[in-house]
């Protein structure tokens, strides 16, 4: 337990009485209503995960609208994951996100100059929710549909900053404990072995130039998938399509709001699914550090002056490996004085696959600077001014067909 206060407030669990939280919550929906995104494949609808979140659901009473962005490979997992949700109590709509009617609109976008065809993921998956979603709310939360420790306490802790008038923060990035307490593992390798320590070389690299890096570097887990914003807000961002989402996304409210109006939320302990390493960097882990490696480099390249050549992308490289290895010996004592398991060996492993997609991917980007984001939805309205309307419509079509 700590009192430490970052660059943005940080809320901590102290004595929370979620009760009352939930009850003040349901108060302020009647003239803040809040929306709830979850982002999901297809096969996700197996996980007694998914279950459990559907039933925590239904004491959300302060919720106003759920919307469920799934991608589905055919209309049979579409109707299925429909059924699923019949047991949701709240009001809730399914957008087959790469379902037919959707993907036309999608594909009419084109005729005006908003071309998504470069697009697939998570990212654009989220993207369509918030238009949907941003429809009759005044706030947006957003999780996956994955976590095994869910209760009706992760929106509720997500949405009070953003819907309590006495705060009235505009973005909230929850973070957590990636540790299994009934097995005794640590988890969170990309953030952990990764993303701390490649963000270190960055900056040390820049010279400390980047205020956006040193921002990064104030959430406590750069990579939770669990935050929630201001509606408003929500329409001027340009998310990345990728991989690249999470910490994309918080260089995009740097851009766009303040540190006075950012905060990040204490949410326990945390438990999901977790990636295998991958083959290569098509898939798993190796696929989202790749993604990752992308977004910061653009990061850099946009917030500093730096030049990155490929003796800067060596440079990083090794500081990297020592940055690294540093923070497995720091876990690794933290694990022995909680009687954690830790395989110091296998976490040395990860290291050097994640060090040599530093370098390949590092020098790939010197190649070619790929700009993996989607127009913000500001802009997106300009050219097409009842564009979430049409999703929406879309998305009510394909319910239609339902028998």
């Amino acid at each position: 337990m700590d009192f430490y206060q970052e660059k943005i407030t940080t809320i901590h669990d102290f004595a929370t009485d979620n009760d009352a939280m939930v009850t003040h919550l349901q108060e302020l929906s009647k003239s803040r209503p809040a929306a709830l995104i979850i982002p999901m494949l297809y096969k996700e609808i197996k996980s007694p995960c998914l279950a459990n979140i559907r039933d925590e659901l239904n004491k959300c009473k302060f919720i106003n609208e759920v919307v469920i962005s799934l991608a589905a490979d055919s209309r049979e997992e579409y109707e299925h994951v429909v059924r699923f949700f019949r047991e949701l109590k709240l009001d809730h709509i399914v957008v087959w996100c790469n379902g037919p009617n959707i993907s036309k609109v999608v594909e009419e976008m084109g005729e005006k100059d908003l071309d998504f065809s470069q697009f697939k993921g998570k990212g654009k998956d989220v993207w369509l929710a918030i238009g949907v979603a941003s429809l009759n709310s005044f706030a947006i939360a957003l999780h996956d549909a994955d976590v095994v420790t869910y209760s009706k306490d992760f929106p509720a802790k997500l949405l009070y900053p953003i819907l309590n008038p006495k705060l009235n923060f505009l973005f909230n990035k929850g973070y957590y404990a990636r540790i299994n307490r009934k097995e005794g593992i640590m988890y969170g390798r990309v953030f952990r072995l990764f993303v701390r320590p490649f963000m270190a070389a960055l900056q040390r690299d820049v010279n400390y130039e980047s205020y956006v890096l040193d921002y990064l570097q104030a959430f406590r887990y750069t990579l939770a998938g669990e935050f929630a914003f201001s509606s408003d807000l929500a329409l001027h961002l340009r998310f990345p399509a990728d991989w690249g989402l999470e910490v994309g996304l918080l260089a995009e409210i740097y851009r766009n709001s303040s540190l006075k109006r950012t905060c990040q939320t204490d949410l326990g302990f945390y438990e999901h699914k977790h990636k295998d390493a991958g083959e290569d960097v098509s898939e798993g882990l190796s696929k989202m550090v790749n993604d990752i490696v992308l977004t910061l480099l653009r990061i850099a390249n946009e917030t500093t002056s730096v030049h990155i050549s490929r003796s800067f992308i060596q440079s990083v490289y090794v500081k990297y490996i020592r940055f690294a290895q540093d923070l497995i010996r720091q876990h690794h004592a933290d694990a022995i004085c909680n009687n954690l398991k830790y395989d110091r060996h296998v976490e040395e492993r990860y290291v050097e696959a994640f060090s040599q997609i530093i370098l390949n991917t590092g020098n790939s980007y010197l190649e070619t600077p790929l700009s993996i984001q989607m127009p913000d939805w500001k802009r997106a309205l300009s050219a097409i001014p009842d564009l979430r309307e049409q999703l929406k419509n879309a998305a009510l079509k394909d319910l239609g067909t339902l028998q």
